[in-house]
C-alpha cells in the first residue's frame, strides 16, 4: 500500500468509522431524487478538505455559548468517544448533503429524536433543551460560518459573492428540517445572526476544557499529530478576535499569517492529495425541506 493509500485510509477510518466503505456506498450510490448537486455551492463545501479546519474551528466557536456547551458537556460523550462523535457528525452532513431526498429526510428524523431526549440543567443554573429553536440555531450558525471561513481560506475551488450566498441559503434548508429559528439565508444575514449571539456568549470552565482538550490533548495517534496541530492552528486563526480571550487564546497576528496560515494549507493540501473524491450524486432534482 502507498503512503497515500496509507495516509487516506487513516484519515477515512478516523472520519467515517469502520464501517465508512459501506457508508459512502449507500449514500453516493443510492438511486434518487437529491436535492443538491455536484456544482452546487453546498457539496463543494462540505466535500472539501478545508472541512477539517472548519469542523475544529466550529467546536471552538460553538463551546462559547453556555446552554449548547452544557448540552455537549453533559450529555454527547465527547472527551469519552471524540471520534465516535466526528463520526456521527460527519455522517449527518453527508447524508444531508450528498444523499437522496430520502436518505436526508431520514438522518434528519433521526437527530431530532435524538434531540428531544437531551435536556438538563446547566451550571448556572438555567434549563436547556436540544430541541431548542434558539441553540438550534446557535449551533448552525456556528457550524455555516466556520465551514464557510474555512473554505474562504482554504478551500481548493473558492467561491465567489452568489456562491456563498447560495451555500448559506442550502444549509438552511438543513437547519430549517431540524427546527431552528429563522436560519440566516444569506451571507449578510449570517453575519447579523453571528452578531446577534454575542450576547449571549461567555467564558464557562467547559468551554475552556473544551478549548484544551481539542488543542492541545487530542486523541490523535502520534503519526498523525503534526498535522492535527497544524489544521488547529488554522481553526483557531479563523476564530474572529472577540472569541479568543474566552477561551484563553492568544491573537498572535504575525505568527498566524506566517505560520498557521502556512501550515494550515499544506495540511488541507496534503488531505485532499490523499483522499479520493466522492463519486457524484446521482439523479439530482431541486427541492427544499423549509417552512411551506
Amino acid at each position: 500500500m502507498s503512503v497515500r493509500d496509507r495516509l487516506a485510509a487513516e484519515l477515512f477510518s478516523r472520519v467515517a468509522g469502520a464501517d465508512g466503505p459501506g457508508r459512502r456506498a449507500r449514500i453516493h450510490d443510492a438511486v434518487g431524487p437529491r436535492r443538491f448537486g455536484p456544482d452546487d455551492p453546498i457539496q463543494r463545501v462540505h466535500g472539501d478538505a478545508s472541512m477539517f479546519v472548519g469542523g475544529i474551528r466550529a467546536l471552538l466557536l460553538q463551546s462559547l455559548h453556555p446552554l449548547a456547551m452544557a448540552a455537549v458537556d453533559q450529555h454527547s460523550g465527547f472527551r469519552s468517544d471524540p471520534w465516535g462523535r466526528l463520526q456521527r457528525t460527519s455522517g449527518f452532513l453527508a447524508e444531508t448533503t450528498f444523499g437522496t431526498v430520502e436518505t436526508s429526510e431520514r438522518a434528519v428524523r433521526i437527530v431530532r429524536a435524538v434531540h428531544r431526549r437531551v435536556h438538563g440543567t446547566a451550571p448556572d443554573g438555567r434549563a436547556y433543551a436540544a430541541d431548542d429553536p434558539d441553540l438550534l440555531t446557535w449551533v448552525h450558525v456556528a457550524e455555516v460560518d466556520s465551514f464557510l471561513r474555512a473554505h474562504d481560506r482554504y478551500g481548493a475551488r473558492r467561491l465567489d459573492a452568489d456562491e456563498r450566498d447560495r451555500y448559506v441559503a442550502q444549509a438552511a434548508e438543513v437547519a430549517w428540517a431540524l427546527g431552528a429559528d429563522d436560519p440566516p439565508t444569506d451571507v449578510a444575514g449570517l453575519d447579523a445572526r453571528l452578531d446577534a449571539f454575542r450576547p449571549e456568549l461567555a467564558s464557562t470552565p467547559a468551554a475552556r476544557e473544551a478549548a484544551r482538550f481539542l488543542l492541545l490533548t487530542p486523541p490523535v495517534p502520534w503519526s498523525l499529530r503534526p498535522g492535527y496541530a497544524a489544521l488547529a492552528g488554522a481553526a483557531v486563526g479563523l476564530l474572529p478576535r472577540w472569541a479568543r480571550a474566552p477561551l484563553r487564546l492568544p491573537w498572535l497576528p504575525v505568527t498566524e499569517t506566517l505560520a498557521f496560515r502556512t501550515a494550515g494549507s499544506v495540511a488541507t493540501r496534503t488531505i485532499r492529495w490523499a483522499m479520493q473524491p466522492a463519486p457524484p450524486a446521482r439523479a439530482v432534482v431541486s427541492g427544499s425541506v423549509g417552512p411551506g
